[in-house]
């Protein structure tokens, strides 16, 4: 079920958190009992098939963190075998394609490709509970119930694409008898982050996809100028997809009085890769660095071997986001300015803030590409086109954009044919705008002071957006996110 699908937003949404409130007044076990059901009910809601998989994995992981709790120092093994059984799982059912691919490249076989369907956040559910049998392993967690150990799992908002949660963080909300009753002002916030999300996501990310989808469809047709509305088009979609995705998310879990984790913070005003991933999808750079950098060595053990422990951590951090070389690249590229930021912090080598924040967007619209790209040979061609390797053309000539480039489509008979063309080159505009120099939602809700006029003038917009919105979803796509 789609975050921005009417069924979801007018029937399961209010349904579901009607009923905890109606529910909870008979205690915490039952209202956390109706939330399991309703989050399970919404992941079978796309394919009935993988819940067995889902709950599989939940039964299986409670088992092996009990049996750690239980264990103490002796419980090494338990935790191998735990979090090998998570990187089996998420390895047949994501990666069995690529292996069985890349062996038949290396070896000049012709094993047939498993064609194994990819279950909906399989990777999400997968490393929050990786994280949480280390945290058992390491006393910073415990859960006596099943049941409120499968709500820590597939609490709906966050199932699917993150943020990616530490046990000690959300349960102990769950626990609180203050959620199950209904506060007004977090009711206010989560309806004006949950209409937020969907306005970013359907008015600017699914306005642009068009562009960049075309774009990405023939790489070899483009010129200069093509390649860079097709690259910029997606840096904004994927930028207000990821970013109406975690609005909606921490919007609906604040309905009933949950708070998630911050997991997307303005990341194109970084001035730099580490700033970056200090913004952007911020529970995984959290999760990356507590599970895998640190476990490799961290810091203990010498400049260099950080810096390759960093580098290696970004390309697994590439893979995990899909079993196609382009993500190991876009991964290594990361990895690689990762090490030029600590090599200018090692010989203290300063950008004024604006050349530093515009090198970083730039180096973040060229990896975008290897990330998007349908192969890596289309990733590099397309690299090259932007930097002229192919011609330097100022006419652009493939895409949706093109009309606009045409002086005689402004005659005032062409016009109106322009308009749904000229309407997806201002949003473009608008979306970098808005990354660039706008205040995020989270800012916003911050430095909100109520008063009668600006709860009228609030009100009024956000009712405008969620018209606008839900007027526009007869084109809905799914969050990008989603699919990782």
């Amino acid at each position: 079920m789609l975050f921005n699908s009417l069924e979801f937003l007018f029937l399961f949404l209010p349904l579901t958190i009607v009923g905890f409130f109606c529910i909870g007044r008979a205690g915490h076990r039952v209202a956390n009992g109706w939330l399991l059901c309703a989050s399970v009910f919404f992941y079978g809601y796309w394919n009935a098939s993988f819940v067995p998989l889902l709950l599989s994995s939940i039964v299986v992981n409670y088992l092996v963190g009990e049996r750690l709790r239980k264990s103490g120092s002796r419980g090494r093994a338990w935790l191998i075998g735990g979090v090998a059984f998570n990187l089996v799982l998420l390895g047949v059912f994501k990666y069995a394609d690529f292996a069985v691919a890349n062996g038949n490249a290396l070896f000049g076989s012709a094993w047939p490709l498993p064609g194994i369907v990819l279950p909906l956040g399989i990777s999400f559910f997968t490393f929050t509970q990786i994280a949480y049998l280390a945290d058992v392993s390491q006393r910073r967690a415990r859960e006596y119930e099943p049941m409120n150990y499968g709500l820590f799992v597939t609490f709906f908002p966050h199932l699917l694409a993150g943020p990616i949660l530490h046990h000690r963080e959300i349960m102990p909300q769950f626990a609180s008898p203050a959620i199950r009753r209904p506060v007004p002002a977090n009711i206010a916030a989560g309806l004006f982050l949950l209409i937020a999300g969907l306005a970013k996501k359907v008015l600017i990310a699914d306005e642009v996809a068009p562009w960049a989808n075309a774009g990405f469809a023939d790489v070899p047709a483009l010129n200069l100028i093509d390649a860079w509305i097709a690259a910029l088009a997606y840096t904004i979609q994927i930028y207000f997809d990821f970013s109406g995705y975690s609005d909606m998310a921490i919007g609906m879990a604040l309905l009933i009085n949950v708070r998630l984790p911050i997991n997307f913070d303005s990341p194109y005003k970084a001035r730099n890769v580490r700033d970056f991933w200090r913004r952007w999808h911020i529970t995984l750079s959290r999760f990356l660095r507590d599970y895998l950098y640190v476990l490799l060595g961290g810091n203990r053990r010498g400049w260099w071997l950080a810096g390759s422990f960093a580098l290696l951590t970004f390309v697994l951090g590439g893979l995990w986001h899909g079993a196609n070389w382009t993500f190991v690249v876009w991964g290594l590229l990361h990895g690689i300015g990762m090490l030029a930021v600590r090599i200018c912090d090692r010989f203290e080598i300063a950008l004024p803030c604006w050349l530093a924040c515009a090198l970083t967007f730039l180096f973040v619209v060229v990896a975008w590409v290897f990330f998007r790209a349908a192969s890596l040979g289309d990733a590099i061609y397309m690299v090259g086109t932007l930097f002229g390797a192919h011609g330097v053309d100022f006419r652009p000539g493939a895409g949706t954009w093109a009309p606009l480039f045409d002086a005689q489509n402004y005659a005032p008979a062409a016009i109106a044919s322009l308009y749904p063309t000229l309407r997806s080159g201002t949003v473009l505009v608008l979306g970098l705008l808005i990354a660039w120099y706008g205040r995020n939602s989270q800012e916003l809700l911050a430095g909100y002071r109520p008063t009668p006029g600006s709860v009228i003038a609030c009100g009024t917009l956000c009712a405008a957006l969620l018209v606008a919105s839900v007027l526009e979803m007869q084109r809905a796509s799914e969050f990008i996110y989603f699919n990782f």
